[in-house]
């Protein structure tokens, strides 16, 4: 199972996700604000980047992510 990596920056407002080893990749536009992190040589999407993410999310009660996430100690 690849770890999910989750990264928040709050003075640049921006959340990162990222599934598995760091690998050499290329931001796509997904949409305004969001990306795609594609990885230069299988062509796969290894992470996603959301900026203003806490604007985004302004009006979110609760966050569930259903994802089998693999927790660091």
């Amino acid at each position: 199972m690849k770890k999910l990596r989750i990264y928040y920056d709050r003075e640049g407002d921006f959340l990162e996700l990222h599934a598995g080893p760091f690998r050499q990749g290329t931001f796509k536009t997904l949409e305004e604000g969001v990306f795609a992190r594609v990885d230069d040589k299988t062509k796969k999407i290894t992470g996603i980047m959301i900026f203003a993410f806490s604007k985004r999310t302004a009006k979110l009660q609760e966050l569930r992510v259903p994802l089998p996430v693999e927790m660091f100690a």
